[in-house]
């Protein structure tokens, strides 16, 4: 496989590795960028893009980032709350009095931003187009009661974040929340980022495709044994309702619309440009960042079934946990994407990292491919 792109020389043993990911039959395109002090010193891509073999993947070629989107959200709500804006401990009913219904009268946004909401789904049964309705989404939230008390323990929201803390971005900034997302932290960085994507954009992204084959590891093998037996449990309903959400990634209306949990387009150079930001301050103030990757919780999680650690809107690093390391240091912080696409920091390093594929492999939260480049890139350094 023919690798483009730009690496220092220091990294070769990086190209390498990325190189070696096309060794598997079944891969078809992906991209990496690592940032160290803020300058490039990988910038690569290689493979295939669209449906056509001959359709190969570009410089500039975009892809769904899937939940990457996450911390951009939870980004743009801190500088709200910098400007007095937006208050992460006030209860979201204060702004949006509809929220209240159905015991939620004393949710705050932080425990939105680390999923210990109790809303990770929408129990009553959606039709399919609600997905691209974003007043029926907000109405079926605010119907919707918490899973468990809110603040005891954590349960993933793999959609529904995108909707809880876009409406609120929405409220406090008067813009739709893709919008006001690129506004505040891919223009001022120059990031090839959207959220809401325009159709003149549509030729440059590439088709999502799942690898076959693989069942994944235990936790990816435990959650899909509990979403196949048991349809209308919480997990599953998480991941399926609207049931639309499975099948729309390549899909026009899901690339237009604006939600920041899971539809965010960019490439590995953005998601790297985005995590250097928020290390040399561009972003978000020392106090702002030590607040966002601060542990706000760890455990058992109940919607992925499996261990998670969160900062806000941000997975932090579990050394430990195989599944669960970003493979780099352990104060890392960053998020995965459904299918192995990943942006995170190491700031110990000062390294900024994004990998992207469009070869979705069947891993609950880190991908072994990432993962792998990151620890030949902790080699090279």
């Amino acid at each position: 496989m023919q690798v483009q792109g730009y690496f220092d020389l220091a990294f070769e043993p990086l190209k390498d590795a990325f190189a070696a990911l096309f060794d598997d039959p079944q891969a078809r395109g992906a991209a990496l960028c690592v940032q160290v002090g803020g300058e490039t010193v990988v910038d690569l891509w290689a493979g295939v893009a669209g449906r056509d073999p001959e359709e190969r993947w570009q410089a500039d070629t975009l892809l769904n980032l899937f939940s990457c989107t996450k911390p951009l959200a939870a980004v743009t709500v801190l500088q709200l709350a910098s400007e007095g804006k937006l208050d992460l401990d006030a209860p979201m009913a204060a702004r949006w009095p509809a929220f209240a219904a159905a015991g939620k009268s004393r949710i705050t946004l932080r425990q939105v931003l680390c999923h210990q909401a109790g809303l990770p789904a929408i129990a009553a049964p959606l039709p399919a187009e609600a997905l691209y309705d974003w007043q029926a989404m907000i109405h079926a939230l605010e119907q919707q009661a918490p899973w468990w008390t809110p603040g005891d323990g954590q349960g993933y929201a793999p959609l529904t974040y995108g909707w809880l803390v876009g409406e609120m971005i929405r409220l406090a900034s008067g813009r739709g929340p893709g919008e006001a997302i690129v506004a505040r932290i891919a223009a001022p960085l120059g990031l090839d980022l959207h959220i809401g994507l325009d159709d003149a954009e549509f030729p440059r992204v590439a088709h999502i495709s799942r690898a076959k084959g693989n069942r994944g590891d235990e936790a990816a093998q435990r959650l899909l044994k509990t979403t196949m037996g048991e349809p209308r449990s919480m997990p599953s309903l998480a991941f399926a309702n609207p049931p639309s959400v499975l099948t729309s990634t390549n899909r026009p209306e899901w690339r237009r619309m604006q939600q920041p949990a899971a539809n965010g387009h960019g490439n590995a150079r953005s998601l790297a440009g985005l995590y250097a930001g928020l290390l040399d301050g561009s972003l978000l103030d020392s106090e702002a960042l030590a607040e966002l990757t601060r542990e706000h919780g760890t455990g058992e999680d109940r919607t992925l079934l499996t261990r998670t650690r969160f900062g806000l809107g941000c997975m932090l690093d579990q050394p430990d946990v195989a599944n669960a390391t970003y493979g780099l240091g352990p104060r890392a912080f960053g998020h995965p994407g459904a299918g192995g696409s990943t942006g995170f920091a190491d700031p110990e390093r000062d390294v900024a990292f994004g990998f992207v594929t469009n070869t979705l492999g069947p891993y609950l939260l880190m991908d072994p491919r990432a993962q792998r480049l990151a620890r030949v890139l902790g080699d090279c350094l």
